[in-house]
């Protein structure tokens, strides 16, 4: 059983975390340099972007994570060392002068950067103020760590959850950002976490995949695919649990554990997309496979003309079944139900594939609410799958159009 609790990326037994500004961005009230560290080596495991220009930190992190094991992360916002000549010796350095402040070895130090693409990122800013990151590390200080990734995210999104592996109190603590330029790939955005668990590198990598594909991998803002974005993840075994090194109950309790922070964090990204007003969450039953169920949820919650369709709170079920018309599968359309829901109510749109009359005023009633369900019913098999995005507004325009300046 999973109990929901304070305390973010630091509720896991060992972890502290720091969050300051370092110069980086110009608004000195927003932190830009954030740290997540252990106080013993952990296991460590991460996934990253399938685009193919990527962020030097990547590069660098890969190589870092070789042997399956980190102690710290560091990541700055406001620049996102991604094509930069110089890019992997700045991300070198900035592990180097962490490692030296905490007294680790470099390549046992997690890198990640976020911010505007193109941009010559300056080791200065490091230099200077590493020192103040290191001492500013607290068991309390996981917020300021989450504020100091954040971009154009409106609120933090941290959580942490509670759980016990064969008697043991066992903890896993996350926190990201992501607001723009997010779209199924792995990973689309910046996600951290801990946990006190003992689980071998093989297996963290393992389910840590198995995760990220039901959650962060169906999430969908944009539909730009990120450069630079990854989830990593730090387990130190405080827990003190017996280490998991098969896939037993153990592993299973830990996967569900790591599942319900996940969605949890998956949801907050889709529901904080730029200029959104509203979070789209779209269930599909009963299709014949999985590959399919996910296919069609995320072609559904991808769909700009869908999306902009909400946010003017216009029941246009149509653009819902064009989009899962162009989906990847094998499926007949004339047997598809649609169903809005909300709060406010639920409403039967489409049956078999046609229109079946509804009440506009009660549609619009129902997609009023800032948190709106897209009901699939395929009615073809025992496949399910779920997938998160958001409304299309003016604000994600003028957010964007100067991004950069």
């Amino acid at each position: 059983m999973v109990t929901w609790m304070e305390n973010g990326i630091c509720a896991p037994v060992g972890f502290q975390a720091a969050g300051i500004h370092c110069g980086i961005r110009r608004n000195r009230s927003k932190k830009d340099l954030a740290l997540i560290y252990s106080s013993v080596m952990c296991t460590a495991a991460s996934t990253y972007t399938l685009n193919k220009v990527k962020g030097a930190p990547i590069a660098v992190t890969k190589r870092h994570l070789q042997d399956g094991h980190a102690q710290a992360i560091i990541c700055n916002s406001g620049n996102a060392n991604t094509c930069n000549a110089n890019g992997e010796e700045i991300a070198n350095r900035m592990c180097e002068l962490c490692a030296q402040e905490l007294n680790l070895n470099a390549e046992d130090i997690i890198v990640a950067s976020t911010g505007v693409i193109g941009e010559p990122l300056s080791i200065t800013p490091f230099e200077k103020h590493m020192q103040e990151l290191v001492s500013a590390l607290d068991v309390k200080g996981g917020s300021d760590a989450c504020e100091g990734i954040m971009t154009t995210d409106t609120f933090k999104k941290q959580f942490a959850v509670t759980f016990t592996l064969q008697g043991r109190v066992c903890h896993i603590g996350g926190m990201a950002k992501g607001s723009g330029m997010i779209h199924p790939n792995m990973a689309t955005m910046l996600a951290f976490l801990t946990t006190d668990v003992a689980i071998s590198a093989e297996l963290l990598d393992a389910v840590v995949h198995e995760v990220v594909a039901d959650t962060f991998n169906m999430v969908s803002v944009d539909g730009d695919t990120s450069t630079n974005d990854m989830l990593s993840i730090l387990a130190n075994g405080l827990a003190k649990n017996p280490e998991i090194c098969e896939r037993n109950e153990d592993y299973e309790a830990f996967k569900q554990a790591l599942m319900e922070i996940c969605v949890e964090i998956s949801r907050n990204i889709a529901k904080d997309g730029e200029g959104a007003t509203k979070l789209l969450t779209c269930r599909v039953a009963s299709a014949k496979d999985t590959k399919t169920a996910k296919a069609i949820a995320k072609s559904v919650v991808t769909s700009s003309l869908f999306k902009a369709a909400m946010f003017g709170r216009d029941a246009n079920w149509g653009r819902i079944l064009c989009a899962i018309g162009y989906a990847e599968g094998d499926f007949d359309i004339h047997k598809v139900d649609v169903t809005l829901a909300s709060k406010a109510g639920r409403m039967l749109v489409c049956k078999d594939g046609a229109g079946c009359g509804f009440d506009e005023e009660e549609a619009l009633c129902i997609l009023s609410e800032s948190e709106i369900d897209i009901l699939i019913d395929m009615k073809q098999g025992s496949a399910q799958a779920t997938a998160w995005g958001c409304d299309l507004t003016y604000d994600y325009v003028k957010i964007n159009g100067d991004y950069r300046t």
